[in-house]
């Protein structure tokens, strides 16, 4: 797509993080807007600042786990603005426990694959036939992460970032063999000064596990805070990676190059049939922060 003004864009996860700075990023090409999120005051207050600086936007509070919930998403957006062009779908948590795979929960797989994968499955399937429709030119964005291209310890979010990437690549073919006249990216971004480790207060209660976390996981968490909020990439500085990269029609969206390195490591691992590559410490500690310790914090992007 090169041109913006005047179409129509659909964010999940908008209130906070990544979503929000895509809502205003578009907004400020001159898009109408669709904010989506679970939390209904955040998301008020992003649309009620975006529509201080002049934007066209439509708040609709939406639970992406729930294909109903994204469906009436859908029908809002298109009874106020007619058309969608560009659907990013951005929200997702991070959680499943900072232990083993083995210590993950049910309720811990059950809420993380239902926000970050089929989060996205319900987006695909109740928007793209709409877009189909009208014809005209459009994007479909999908936030996966650099963890869901390379490697690290087990993680319920590393698996469903991987599914969500594998996800795309098959959207990509599925498009192109429909002849449609709609481009997909998928979103792999880094260290982002998100609130991704901050509470679990998206976390359905009926999928809450009564574990209390230790002084020890406490620490972890705020240090976890301060070194997101210090040394992460801007939100705003991904949303302009990411208009770019629609405009390009980029598939794969990487906001760190320094990644690629870790992701060509990987793949030499599987040609060569050798196990996985060591962790260095700075991979180690984005994996260790993007899947914090149960009890300790897990929050939508």
């Amino acid at each position: 797509m090169r041109d913006f003004h005047g179409r129509v864009a659909v964010v999940t996860g908008a209130a906070s993080g990544i979503g929000r700075g895509l809502a205003a990023r578009f907004a400020a090409e001159g898009m109408k807007v669709v904010l989506a999120d679970v939390e209904k005051e955040a998301l008020v207050l992003a649309a009620a600042e975006l529509e201080q600086q002049g934007a066209d936007v439509l708040a609709v509070e939406t639970d992406v786990a729930s294909r109903e919930s994204v469906d009436a998403l859908r029908d809002a957006a298109i009874e106020h603005f007619g058309r969608v062009h560009v659907l990013c779908n951005n929200a997702g948590v991070a959680g499943g426990g900072g232990g083993p795979l083995w210590t993950a929960t049910p309720n811990d797989w059950k809420w993380v694959v239902d926000v970050n994968l089929m989060g996205v499955v319900h987006g695909i399937q109740s928007f793209i036939p709409a877009m189909l429709d009208h014809g005209e030119e459009g994007h479909i964005v999908n936030t996966s992460s650099v963890l869901g291209l390379g490697t690290g310890g087990g993680s319920v979010y590393g698996v469903t970032k991987h599914a969500v990437t594998r996800l795309t690549e098959g959207l990509y073919y599925d498009l192109q063999a429909a002849g449609a006249n709609l481009g997909v990216s998928v979103l792999c971004p880094g260290l982002i000064a998100t609130r991704i480790i901050e509470a679990d207060r998206n976390r359905p209660p009926a999928l809450r596990d009564d574990v209390q976390p230790t002084e020890e996981m406490q620490q972890r968490r705020r240090a976890s805070v301060e070194h997101w909020a210090r040394d992460g990439m801007p939100p705003e500085e991904v949303a302009e990676i990411v208009l770019e990269a629609v405009r390009e029609r980029r598939f794969y969206i990487l906001t760190h190059p320094a990644y690629r390195a870790r992701v060509e490591e990987r793949m030499r691992a599987i040609l060569d049939g050798s196990p996985p590559p060591p962790l260095p410490s700075p991979e180690a500690a984005l994996g260790a922060v993007a899947m914090p310790a149960r009890g300790a914090g897990d929050t939508a992007t």
